[in-house]
């Protein structure tokens, strides 16, 4: 029955308006770049990853794209030249000729000399490190005219972050490890076992944040026996962190005397507060680690976005720990580093699939202009600045990406 009261049969429903005349749609075909992307070697000896792993190259080959790895790029993540080439890339030992391509793919920020290397026009796709970042540093970029892309601030259609994500089911996992070594004598740690044994109580554990961090290092801890609180303003999350567990959990809201009250008995506190936009807030204040037990332990995996620790500070996995108020701070930024070949392969599993729509899309406008989630990863744009926080911190002129990308469609 129609709104009008007529009946109609179903034959006439679907055969309705099949006569009328339709206006002509004449397809419009995106052609397809051949994009050469360029692997180099990371020079900062502290990073033990690489972006694109042999199996991936094989899939780009695959679509007619060309790939250089700078000679050992692949070393440190156990993949030899050998791997490379057999993959069907070109392996040089020429850092100029790999910064000659097209796109720059890298695990770590490059150093003003690789800056120096990059051309107008080119795609580069890093990491971004906020407390590395320098107003040298972005006025280098700019003066280049590079499109920019921060790694950690790419975004899914569902609003994740997925290089955030997997590097934090991985960083969760280490934090409790690397604490649990921390922990011993031979440390200068407190000579704690983290499960504890018959007997003998268990390690306190107060993680900071039920995001992903969150969530794997309470798997982690619980599952070596640890005692564990966790503290988060959302309570969606901390229900959703118990609905994972799978039982009741000891959690809080950043309640400031609840928690200085938590970390005074805390053996381990692991901050895993991320930003969505710049700096992680401050969670935990100097006076607060003051108050905690000698020898104890403090895992700041937010480091890389400030910290929200206000005593952590940037360390190195060669010297990966400062004590202050006699408490161990461990502030690696890429923690995931200590496990360079699963990392590796969890970054490649995410680039891959943006290289391939970029050569898809026939440029990188195109893809940009497509992506939502693309553009929010953007921080400088042929010149411009167009992260907020960037341009707030150093006082630089920030243009935002929506229009710039706009404008050239």
């Amino acid at each position: 029955m129609s709104g009008d009261g007529k009946k109609f049969s179903f034959s006439d429903f679907f055969s309705e308006g099949q006569y009328q005349t339709q206006p002509e749609m004449l397809a419009v075909k995106q052609e397809n770049k051949k994009l050469s992307i360029g692997i180099p070697k990371e020079v900062f000896k502290d990073e033990n990853r690489i972006a694109l792993v042999p199996n991936s190259i094989r899939t780009l080959i695959g679509y007619g794209h060309h790939v250089i790895v700078e000679s050992e790029a692949g070393l440190r993540s156990n993949y030899t030249d050998h791997n490379y080439s057999e993959a069907g890339a070109e392996v040089t030992h020429s850092k100029k000729k790999v910064f000659k391509s097209d796109v720059i793919v890298k695990v770590y920020p490059p150093t003003l000399e690789e800056i120096e290397l990059l051309h107008s026009d080119q795609l580069l796709i890093s990491p971004i490190l906020l407390p590395r970042v320098t107003e040298e540093y972005l006025r280098a970029l700019k003066k280049k005219r590079v499109i920019a892309i921060a790694m950690e601030y790419l975004r899914e259609e569902k609003g994740q972050f997925p290089i955030v994500r997997i590097m934090s089911e991985i960083a969760g996992m280490a934090s409790i490890f690397t604490a649990a070594e921390l922990l011993s004598y031979n440390n200068s740690g407190r000579g704690v076992l983290l499960g504890g044994v018959s007997g003998v109580p268990p390690a306190k554990v107060v993680i900071l944040g039920a995001g992903v961090v969150g969530e794997f290092a309470t798997k982690t801890a619980l599952g070596l026996g640890a005692s564990v609180r966790i503290f988060d303003n959302d309570i969606s999350k901390l229900m959703r962190i118990q609905n994972l567990i799978g039982r009741h959990l000891h959690t809080s809201t950043f309640n400031p005397v609840y928690l200085g009250y938590q970390l005074i008995s805390a053996d381990v506190v692991i901050g895993a507060v991320h930003s969505k936009t710049g700096r992680s807030p401050i969670i935990v204040t100097e006076e607060m680690v003051a108050k905690m037990k000698p020898g104890s332990v403090i895992i700041d995996v937010s480091i890389d976005q400030g910290g929200c620790i206000e005593t952590s500070e940037v360390t190195t996995h060669d010297k990966p720990v400062v004590v202050k108020h006699d408490v161990l701070h461990y502030g690696v930024p890429n923690i995931a580093s200590k496990v360079s070949r699963t990392s590796s392969v969890a970054i490649s599993n995410i680039i891959t699939p943006l290289l391939i729509k970029a050569g898809n899309f026939g440029s990188v406008e195109s893809l940009l202009y497509e992506g939502k989630g693309v553009r929010n990863g953007v921080y400088i744009y042929k010149g411009a600045l167009t992260n907020k926080y960037l341009s707030k911190r150093f006082e630089l002129n920030y243009q935002d990406i929506n229009l710039l990308i706009a404008s050239k469609f």
